[in-house]
């Protein structure tokens, strides 16, 4: 290793053959800009984070003026007004996405600082309700190719592969699903109805990403299916985590992805999205019989879970801005748009002897590029990202999927700009390997 390598370690890469970071000064709308002020196009929002442009100036000014009055306090024991309000409008937007919905009512909301902790408080909180009610329950069942994090927890919960191969030995055990891919439907039903009627009395939660696994690579499936799936675990009295970290705040065409298999979820789990892309924060949103297998006049019955950052002010600043800016813009009205540019390129992509598919559903256009090595690991994925790069978008396949998921502000002729690049990517990638074969 040379001396001059960089002391930083980043996340997901490989820095023996990835090459130096992009250094990033400054950042409007859907654009990044290098120091040396080249511009590029944000095509996947910062690893689907940011919902409505960099530096959306409302966000701005509420954290601007957040940190000058309280930056950070305790939350065990102490409360302030960006918290107050937070929730309460949190919790509004949800009821008004569900109200129409047969369930409890989701009426607390527990904050935490990723993704991943969201989803490891909705697991924890799952398999201590039937604790404190005397029927402790030890089992979880999952999707297969889902990914929930890289906390021991959520990896436990996730699919098993190259992710979390040498952990192995130190997951907990989870049961898997098939995934309901399409035509599959009936057959993924009924091995759920066999497993039930074997565990289902065992079960504390079905976890889920719901309509589309983004890290298994933008996997789409039916409302119609996870909402069987759903009613089955319900008559044994299983709890549903729907994992909305990537789906929610408007990137599947609805603002939380579970409106379309008309559910209501026992925790809906929120990040990435939830303060706009500003800072991190997560959310595990849950109803009152939750709550109350914990309210207890005997210390020992609390729920023990914390981060020194719950509810930190200028998160719950910026969350709180990028909500009031969902009330004052019609912003699915942008997803459409972008989902209708996504359709029309879908028909040019398809036609494409080296795509194996095409998937569209909201903001998020996905390709599946034909290759030796299927997932993760292709080599293609280093190839695609390196040349978008180079013409000045930002995309990061998972493996031979290609995934566009842009923020809302978008423009159409940026849109048409990384379609149009990427087309060029994959004639690039299919002309070097007609030289390499001839």
């Amino acid at each position: 290793m040379s001396n001059r390598v960089s002391p930083v370690w980043h996340p997901m890469t490989q820095h023996k053959v990835f090459g130096p970071a992009v250094h990033i000064e400054r950042a409007e709308g859907a654009y990044l800009y290098q120091r040396n002020g080249k511009k590029i196009i944000d095509g996947i929002s910062s690893w689907w984070v940011n919902t409505h442009g960099h530096c959306h100036p409302k966000i701005v000014a509420a954290v601007q003026e957040q940190v000058g009055k309280l930056e950070q306090v305790i939350f065990a024991g102490f409360t302030h007004e960006p918290a107050e309000k937070l929730t309460r409008k949190l919790l509004s937007a949800v009821k008004s996405r569900f109200h129409r919905m047969q369930g409890k009512r989701i009426e607390f909301a527990f904050y935490s600082d990723s993704g991943s902790t969201a989803i490891e408080v909705a697991m924890k909180m799952a398999a201590g309700y039937f604790a404190q009610n005397g029927d402790p329950r030890t089992k979880i069942l999952a999707l297969e190719g889902g990914y929930h994090g890289d906390t021991f927890g959520t990896m436990s919960a996730g699919a098993r592969g190259v992710f979390n191969q040498m952990y192995a030995p130190f997951l907990f055990d989870v049961a898997h699903l098939p995934f309901p891919h399409e035509g599959k439907e009936e057959q993924v039903l009924a091995k759920l109805d066999a497993w039930l009627k074997k565990h289902g009395e065992e079960c504390a939660a079905f976890i889920f990403e719901p309509i589309v696994q983004g890290a298994a690579g933008m996997q789409v499936y039916s409302g119609d299916v996870l909402s069987k799936m759903a009613a089955k675990c319900r008559e044994y009295g299983i709890l549903l985590i729907a994992d909305e970290v990537m789906t929610g705040f408007g990137r599947t065409g609805t603002m939380f992805a579970s409106e379309q298999a008309n559910i209501i979820p026992d925790f809906l789990c929120l990040s990435k999205g939830l303060t706009g892309g500003f800072l991190p924060m997560g959310a595990t949103l849950t109803h009152r019989d939750i709550y109350k297998a914990f309210y207890h006049d005997e210390k020992s019955k609390q729920f023990f879970h914390s981060t020194s950052f719950t509810a930190n002010p200028m998160a719950c600043a910026a969350a709180l801005a990028s909500l009031e800016i969902w009330e004052e813009e019609d912003v699915l009205a942008d997803v459409a748009r972008i989902e209708g540019e996504h359709l029309k390129a879908a028909a040019w992509y398809m036609a494409r002897p080296d795509v194996l598919d095409v998937r569209v559903k909201g903001g998020i256009f996905a390709v599946d590029v034909r290759d030796d090595v299927s997932g993760y690991l292709s080599s293609i994925a280093t190839d695609i990202y390196d040349f978008m790069l180079e013409n000045g978008v930002l995309l990061r396949p998972i493996g031979n999927t290609v995934y566009i998921l842009p923020p809302y502000c978008i423009k159409n002729k940026d849109l048409e700009i990384i379609y149009e690049t990427l087309w060029r990517s994959l004639d690039s990638l299919r002309n070097e390997g007609v030289q390499q074969a001839a």
